[in-house]
């Protein structure tokens, strides 16, 4: 399964690589070259099908948890004073998402997108923290039942298309697609202070499926 966020990729990748190996096999006379040629072009569009792949996740279900929006590792915990939308000290957790990860972004709780904005900005590489800053990223902020979240897709140096179908108002759904980034890049969710996080450095997320924290 891909994602529809790709087709148009997919599709421009596909029409590239026929018309390669088409004008290869007609315009060259040496073999291993059209081979060599036709072999690259099908990596290619391999590559490109599984960047937009798309497979079903099981979410777990509670109003006091908050799931992994993201595909990759954990490469940052730590306090925040946030200002920005919940207006408080918070825990943010940042997950960065390499080329080889799923990279469909999923709802983290379920509640009522009371936030959305913008930030055109830089392409620094997604794994600095300073890119939360810097890069250019989408802010969305989203009030559940029992917790309240603030979640950033930051786009990184090689992703420099952001994908977000989201506006002020939607209903959000745990576990459910709402955009991607392409190409590599990063999400910073911000949790309140009082929440228990349940990842730890280094860990690998599965988005909408890994529980990121709990508030009790």
């Amino acid at each position: 399964m891909v994602t529809e966020y790709g087709y148009g990729v997919i599709a421009a990748v596909c029409g590239i690589a026929l018309l390669v190996c088409a004008a290869s096999w007609m315009l060259l006379d040496v073999s291993w070259l059209k081979y060599a040629i036709t072999a690259i072009a099908v990596v290619a569009l391999a590559f490109t099908l599984s960047f937009f792949r798309d497979p079903e996740r099981t979410t777990p279900a509670g109003d006091d948890l908050v799931i992994s929006p993201a595909d990759g590792e954990v490469v940052l915990i730590k306090p925040v004073q946030e200002d920005e939308y919940l207006k408080k000290e918070g825990v943010q957790v940042s997950i960065f998402m390499s080329p080889f990860n799923v990279h469909v972004n999923r709802w983290p709780i379920s509640g009522t997108v009371e936030y959305f904005r913008h930030i055109p900005g830089e392409y620094l590489v997604a794994y600095e923290e300073k890119s939360s800053v810097r890069n250019e990223r989408t802010h969305i902020g989203v009030r559940g039942a029992k917790i309240t979240v603030l979640f950033k897709q930051i786009a990184g140096y090689v992703a420099r298309r952001i994908v977000a179908d989201v506006k002020e108002g939607d209903c959000a759904v745990a576990g459910n697609r709402f955009g991607m980034i392409k190409f590599g890049s990063r999400v910073d969710v911000i949790v309140p202070a009082n929440a228990e996080v349940r990842v730890a450095l280094g860990d690998r997320t599965v988005a909408g499926e890994t529980v990121l924290a709990v508030v009790h």
